[in-house]
């Protein structure tokens, strides 16, 4: 097993010596809010992590009295345009202040996602807290020119244009040579399944691995996010798109124990020795919470699945399968109070990661059956909630196609940390035509670079 890829770290002396592309990724999330500044070596394509602060959402301010409530997470935090900000600000100042990093000087790129999408009533809705993210941005120091894409190389620093294909092409949406879908309501949060999908494609720079199209991309943080791509070329069509539940349902059964916060804890305040469990993950305990978990096809007509919003007639009309994982997360709640009774979190993991193995099964089943995955599909997987404890051996080990036959004998698997911040550096790269040639993240796995077919393809456009 390979184990799961993290970023090498760098330091500020070393990052004003070399040609990098510095980005600071932005996620508000149901359980963190993170800001992780990643760098790329604009000639190897290789990425480096600088520094990263972490908080809990839940710790976010209160609302004031003079203030619109526009949304909540999935533990019920309230949120507001001026308290996003602030906890966005707080975090981005945090980050750069520790590493040293200027805003101005240092920093070429701001990229801002969320995962905070329960509360809303359809994925437009979520440009909303979007626009909160921005202004904690503004309030921190980065100017908007940071946030959005050049459209010429002069409007870059004089260090970079050297690295930039402005001149001969420009950015059309495809990211890592992956288009999204033709209608981008289709899931709430669209827009981390494409900065998974980028960053587990810019992870395995600097190793052997060629992750290119087609992929399956999943982000297991507290909520489920990810898309499945063809082998089209020059650029790859999304084909599959994923919504619900993921680190949720552990969240759950952590709360019904006892021993974390009975609103808004979750498995990360288990208290635990670090000592193996002796926990019994027996077939039937197994088989008691997956009766309470649904793992299909979205249904025509959902409006939500999992607590996400989604639009499954966008879906259909761009051709595009949406799988979900929905759980009761009061009858998981229900389940996890059979385990009170104990001081240590530490038995409750093995669960956890047994449950986690067999719901990935559960989707990669459902995406074989309907004909995603192809010859070449490689799995690219990254979140709390998949990446942790033994779930990667056990992935590793047990994880089957409809055939029976391992995944792992005929198709790449990767495991990525912070995978989401990677994919806020290469998509910033790619809003600025920031690519290697000779290390190529877009086109097939074993295929030369696109650039070629991308000057002819928008040549003809313009025709």
């Amino acid at each position: 097993m390979r184990g799961v890829l993290r970023p090498k770290a760098i330091g500020l002396s070393s990052l004003r010596m070399g040609p990098f592309y510095t980005v600071a990724s932005v996620e508000l999330g149901n359980t963190t809010t993170k800001c992780i500044l990643v760098t790329t070596n604009l000639e190897t394509a290789e990425i480096f992590e600088i520094e990263k602060e972490v908080r809990m959402t839940r710790d976010v301010r209160t609302p004031r009295t003079d203030e619109q409530v526009f949304g909540e997470t999935l533990f019920g935090v309230q949120l507001t345009r001026e308290s996003v900000a602030e906890l966005v600000s707080s975090v981005l100042i945090a980050a750069t202040s520790r590493a040293g990093i200027d805003i101005e000087r240092d920093l070429h790129f701001a990229v801002r996602s969320t995962g905070v999408t329960a509360s809303f009533a359809n994925p437009s809705d979520v440009g909303v807290i979007v626009q909160a993210l921005a202004d904690g941005c503004i309030q921190a120091g980065i100017p908007p020119r940071k946030m959005t894409a050049s459209i010429s190389a002069k409007n870059l620093p004089t260090g970079l244009r050297d690295f930039t294909w402005l001149k001969k092409v420009y950015f059309d949406g495809a990211v890592a040579s992956s288009l999204p879908p033709a209608n981008t309501e289709i899931v709430a949060n669209e827009m981390e399944g494409e900065l998974v999908t980028a960053g587990i494609k810019g992870a395995v720079k600097g190793t052997a691995i060629d992750f290119r199209n087609p992929v399956m991309t999943l982000d297991f943080g507290t909520t489920l996010a990810g898309r499945i791509t063809d082998n089209g070329y020059p650029y790859a069509r999304t084909i599959g798109s994923f919504a619900g539940l993921a680190g949720a349902i552990p969240d759950a059964i952590a709360r019904g124990s006892g021993l974390v916060q009975s609103e808004t804890g979750c498995v990360l305040d288990l208290p635990h020795s670090g000592r193996l469990s002796k926990i019994d993950v027996t077939p039937e305990r197994l088989e008691q919470v997956k009766r309470i978990i649904r793992i299909e096809r979205v249904p025509r007509g959902s409006s939500r699945f999992g607590t996400v919003p989604v639009n499954t007639d966008a879906a259909e009309e761009s051709n595009i399968v949406l799988i979900g994982v929905d759980a009761d997360l009061t009858a998981l709640e229900r389940f996890g109070s059979r385990f009170s009774g104990s001081e240590d979190g530490a038995y409750l993991l093995p669960l956890f990661d047994s449950l986690q193995a067999w719901i990935l099964q559960r989707i990669v089943s459902i995406a074989d059956t309907e004909g995603l995955v192809l010859d070449e599909t490689s799995l690219g997987l990254t979140g709390r909630a998949i990446t942790t404890g033994q779930k990667p051996k056990l992935i590793t080990s047990g994880l089957r196609l409809n055939t029976g036959s391992l995944w792992t004998a005929s198709h790449q698997l990767v495991f990525v940390e912070d995978g989401l911040a990677m994919g806020a550096a290469v998509a910033a790269r790619c809003m600025n035509s920031m690519g290697t040639t000779h290390n190529p993240m877009g086109g097939r796995k074993g295929d030369r670079c696109i650039m070629t077919e991308r000057m002819k393809l928008q040549a003809k456009r313009k025709s």
